[in-house]
């Protein structure tokens, strides 16, 4: 299929060699052009000015939108769509709140054009062992996108979700469920790490032995093992952990539907509290962050003994 990504951040780049692999036939713009270049080098179709877009795409067109949640989206998406025609297709991969999700189906419904939200699960691992893809739109024009899905999915790793919002509202909450459990693993380590047993564990190679058949078996362990293996106590991460939306919406959502959900609460609680203090939990909150997601860390400042 032909297909135009918009956006060659972390997961956008990766998003478009994925597609290369499978022989679709890949548009790639980026804000900079050094990104564009990178990825017509190995057999993108460069879209250096979006105004060429109509002419380049044959029908329908497909356009996939890898951008920060927020106004950046609608910013693009006025930009594209004096260029598409009736029948054409928008998807938004980026992380954006569902109910933006919704609102933009109805606006592009009304000039025939039809709106599809993907959640995307995966991080910097996805071009490797594929993406976990959560899409909320018609049933039919989701269905004619599969085989896009499938270069991007592992097996059995897409699903229609419902209509319009869906996709985002289940990836909403595939996020906060990813809080309480990163929040359980670093609150474990830092027991483990003001343990008497402190000084004869080998935290890396303790992760590993919890993924041989443990019922806490997980990637989330794997990646701190591997996190672990390069730092063995963190010493250089700064004990700060960034949100970037989705647990708060989560939040926001459980006391609207009146349904309570603690752990996630208070796991969105301790990121706040963590922007405030340096501890070994958060500082393996940081590492997992950094691991599946490729999101930036801070580092520790060396000259001050902040060490808890």
């Amino acid at each position: 299929m032909e297909i135009a990504i918009i956006g060659l951040g972390r997961m956008g780049m990766n998003i478009a060699r994925r597609l290369l692999r499978d022989d679709h036939r890949v548009f790639a713009h980026n804000r900079t052009a050094a990104k564009i270049d990178r990825i017509v080098a190995e057999g993108a179709t460069g879209l250096y000015d979006l105004a060429d877009l109509g002419e380049s795409m044959n029908q329908p067109r497909v356009i996939w939108l890898m951008l920060p949640a927020g106004g950046v989206v609608d910013e693009y998406i006025d930009r594209v769509l004096p260029r598409l025609t009736a029948g054409d297709i928008i998807i938004d991969g980026g992380n954006s709140y569902y109910r933006d999700g919704i609102r933009r189906s109805a606006m592009l419904e009304k000039e025939k054009i039809h709106f599809v939200d993907v959640g995307v699960s995966g991080g910097i691992w996805g071009l490797e062992r594929g993406y976990c893809l959560m899409y909320g739109g018609g049933e039919q024009v989701c269905r004619g996108l599969e085989p896009i899905f499938r270069s991007l999915a592992p097996e059995g790793g897409f699903l229609h979700c419902g209509p319009a919002g869906a996709g985002h509202f289940v990836k909403m909450v595939h996020n906060g469920i990813e809080y309480g459990m990163m929040q359980a693993i670093g609150e474990g380590f830092a027991i483990l790490e003001r343990s008497p047993y402190n000084e004869s564990l080998d935290f890396s190679r303790l992760s590993h032995l919890w993924n041989q058949g443990s019922v806490i078996r997980s990637w989330l362990l794997e990646l701190a093992g591997q996190a672990f293996a390069r730092d063995g106590r963190l010493e250089e991460l700064s004990g700060r952990v960034d949100d970037s939306g989705e647990g708060r919406w989560t939040v926001q959502q459980a006391v609207e539907s009146g349904v309570p959900a603690p752990v996630i609460a208070l796991s969105l609680f301790n990121r706040f509290q963590s922007r405030q203090e340096n501890d070994f939990g958060n500082r393996v909150l940081a590492a997992l962050r950094r691991e599946f997601g490729g999101h930036p860390v801070t580092l520790r400042d060396r000259s001050q003994n902040d060490r808890p």
